[in-house]
């Protein structure tokens, strides 16, 4: 049984290459101020899963606070993802995509605030060749490109458009993709397929306008060329792109094979070169506490 009275909080002291003092002071003054108890976990990179899961079954936390990128995100997510715990996030990564596609506020006492608030909803969680994904996963150039990020010493957004010209340039595209469903079998060729559970990637391109992340489905989108200004559209909210540029196929269950191997990432992860993906979809696995616009955007599209 949880406790309502404990909270997690589990930072990653070098996501981002900033200081996380003066947050963690922040968001612990906050939580003491609250009466609630507090246990702080700083990752090492070495046993962190195992150490959270200990934490976890010992202290019975009702929520679990993340300071930290994506990957500290996901990390804690496999951890409470089918538990009723709810996960808050105060982003402080290179990559903060979910941050990004909940909208959450810029300013750390505003984070904190939505971090503990009573505004709470269950979100799908994608899983790919048993590895979980929470927003967008992708194979192809954006892969690539993440892998070139991750080897550069800039980040940020200037860090992604400095790797960008030379990774179109030097990546093999186009990729053949046969992509299987319960509607059939479909074979696409494209620069880029995605595996979408929620709308934006971190650096803010609206990629999936109209994927929920508690719809029980997710989308797979393949991007077919290089047209820019269809690119520049994805910098809107709704955007609306032509099916020459992206073809969608919305499901909760896929087998995706390419012809040769592919570059992969998850969450701005980058996790190798892949030939297959088995996807499937876990709904509603995982408790989040969400801007209050977010929550009633969702409730409403629930119920349409």
């Amino acid at each position: 049984m949880k406790s309502e009275n404990v909270i997690l909080v589990v930072v990653n002291p070098i996501a981002g290459d900033n200081d996380k003092d003066n947050i963690i002071e922040l968001v612990c003054s906050e939580i003491k101020s609250r009466n609630f108890s507090l246990e702080v976990y700083k990752t090492t990179g070495e046993g962190d899963k195992a150490a959270i899961d200990r934490i976890i079954n010992e202290d019975n936390p009702y929520r679990v606070l993340v300071i930290g990128g994506d990957g500290t995100v996901s990390l804690v997510a496999q951890c409470i993802h089918q538990k009723e715990i709810c996960l808050g996030i105060i982003p402080a990564g290179s990559a903060n995509g979910m941050a990004v596609n909940i909208g959450l506020p810029t300013e750390v006492p505003q984070q904190i605030d939505v971090a503990l608030s009573d505004n709470i909803m269950k979100m799908d969680i994608i899983f790919i060749n048993n590895k979980l994904c929470l927003h967008i996963a992708d194979l192809g150039i954006n892969a690539e490109l993440v892998k070139n990020y991750e080897n550069s010493g800039i980040r940020g957004k200037l860090g992604y458009f400095l790797q960008s010209i030379p990774t179109i340039f030097n990546s093999d595209y186009p990729f053949e993709f046969e992509i299987e469903t319960a509607q059939g079998i479909e074979k696409k060729t494209g620069i880029l397929l995605a595996i979408a559970n929620a709308n934006k990637f971190g650096t803010g391109a609206n990629i999936n306008p109209d994927g929920k992340i508690n719809d029980g489905k997710f989308e797979i989108l393949v991007f077919k060329n290089l047209d820019f200004i269809e690119i520049l559209k994805t910098a809107q909210e709704k955007p609306e792109m032509s099916p020459d540029f992206v073809s969608v196929i919305s499901t909760d269950k896929a087998t995706i094979k390419n012809k040769a191997k592919v570059p992969f990432q998850i969450d701005g992860e980058f996790m190798g070169e892949i030939e297959s993906a088995e996807v499937l979809i876990e709904k509603e696995s995982l408790t989040i506490a969400v801007p209050q616009a977010y929550l009633e955007l969702h409730k409403k599209e629930q119920h349409l």
